[in-house]
């Protein structure tokens, strides 16, 4: 059995199914990022890394992780999301807000794996991301983002949030193949 890391890998509202108002505007970046993700999925696999994925539920209060894939494969884009499907061992945290930790079980689970570490990845880079990484650094978590591994609407505002991230919060921001997973 591998030994599991104190680093979690996050993916951020990836399973997607790209019917929202500002897709076409996501989309190119998301096309950039998913193959991206994709490796880094598989580095955190192979050796051990927690692989959280945490994802909005788009407004369905009664689903659950498996009808969210479902929903995102059967939407316009199956072929950024089938790449990135959780498998049997990854967690799945449903948020319903920007951040992956507002009102979600996620500081929970956390504490329970022992994780100070979080590696973010997903979608959106000024919004999900930049929320993210703010709530991770007043928890004191330690923090690395893979800037190819996110997908941004606005390329001016990712490039701000992505700065405001190192500077402020202290976050390691790099390209994915520096990442130790």
């Amino acid at each position: 059995m591998k030994v599991m890391s104190r680093k979690a890998l996050i993916v951020i509202d990836m399973i997607n199914p790209y019917d929202h108002k500002d897709a076409e505007q996501l989309l190119p970046s998301a096309e950039r990022a998913v193959p991206v993700i994709t490796r880094m999925l598989e580095a955190a696999r192979r050796s051990g890394t927690h692989v959280i994925y945490v994802n909005d539920n788009f407004g369905d209060w009664r689903s659950h992780h498996g009808e969210i894939v479902d929903a995102a494969m059967a939407g316009v884009r199956p072929d950024l999301v089938e790449p990135l499907r959780p498998d049997d061992d990854s967690l799945f945290v449903v948020k319903a807000r920007h951040s992956i930790f507002y009102e979600t079980p996620l500081p929970y689970l956390l504490h329970q794996l022992g994780v100070d570490h979080l590696v973010l990845t997903g979608q959106v880079t000024e919004q999900c991301i930049l929320y993210s990484a703010l709530d991770a650094h007043i928890r004191h978590m330690d923090l690395t983002i893979a800037r190819d591994g996110v997908a941004h609407i606005y390329a001016d505002l990712a490039d701000a949030a992505l700065r405001m991230t190192e500077r402020n919060m202290g976050a390691r921001v790099s390209a994915a193949e520096e990442i130790a997973l």
